[in-house]
């Protein structure tokens, strides 16, 4: 995709337990940390997928093979796997839609029938429709400009696939949408906030939901669909 990259780190991945967590990488020369989420991981390392947005992804997609980079990993929590029903749709919207991948690959491989619902500005935003359906989940995808796929937010998908839960990643105003559309299906949604230290200290990240205010970073960034005040 256009602006997007794919970079690969080896290391140790033992801290990760769950899909949907974020590693926080230091950018030599800039003192906050980036907070980027896990794509897919294995024994041996990670995959992170980002477009470039700031100085600090802008660097980061400067670096070659060999850079050595030093990154908090398994932050927050991730997706709760035992809250998926049988059929379960994966929804995501632009650069929320990676960490969606390493999910899917878990739940088709637990059993799952997965519908994945992939929206985006245009084609040269696309990204993973073609791993979803490798990993053999029927991969539906909406464009807003209607360059490929269904026309129109990926909200539009919603009426052509059949599932009991869901798991959503992308833009605030998606997933706002996305659980007024579904009031009466259980989901989980991963928040995108913007973070000040990624491990719960600053309270920058905050966000209001019904047991009070939660910090994206420690207590999510996935949450409840039915703990969310918007």
């Amino acid at each position: 995709a256009d602006g997007a990259y794919r970079m690969r780190l080896s290391g140790d991945t033992g801290a990760i337990t769950a899909p949907g967590q974020f590693i926080d990488i230091s950018v030599p020369e800039l003192f906050l940390r980036r907070p980027i989420s896990v794509c897919d991981w294995d024994g041996g390392g990670l995959t992170v997928i980002y477009k470039t947005v700031g100085r600090g992804t802008d660097a980061m997609s400067k670096m070659r093979p060999g850079d050595a980079l030093e990154a908090l990993s398994g932050l927050g929590n991730g997706f709760d796997m035992s809250k998926c029903a049988g059929r379960t749709a994966v929804i995501g919207g632009g650069v929320g839609t990676p960490p969606l991948l390493g999910l899917a690959k878990r739940l088709t491989a637990a059993g799952h029938e997965v519908t994945a619902m992939l929206g985006f500005n245009g084609t040269g935003d696309m990204m993973l429709a073609d791993e979803f359906a490798a990993l053999g989940c029927r991969t539906l995808v909406a464009t807003a400009d209607g360059s490929c796929g269904t026309k129109g937010f990926v909200t539009e998908l919603l009426p052509q696939a059949g599932f009991d839960s869901f798991c959503a990643c992308g833009p605030l105003p998606m997933l706002r949408a996305l659980c007024a559309a579904l009031p009466d299906v259980p989901g989980q949604v991963s928040l995108e906030e913007r973070m000040g230290c990624g491990f719960g200290a600053c309270m920058g990240c905050t966000h209001k939901t019904k047991n009070g205010p939660k910090r994206v970073c420690k207590d999510g960034p996935v949450f409840d669909k039915e703990e969310l005040i918007w």
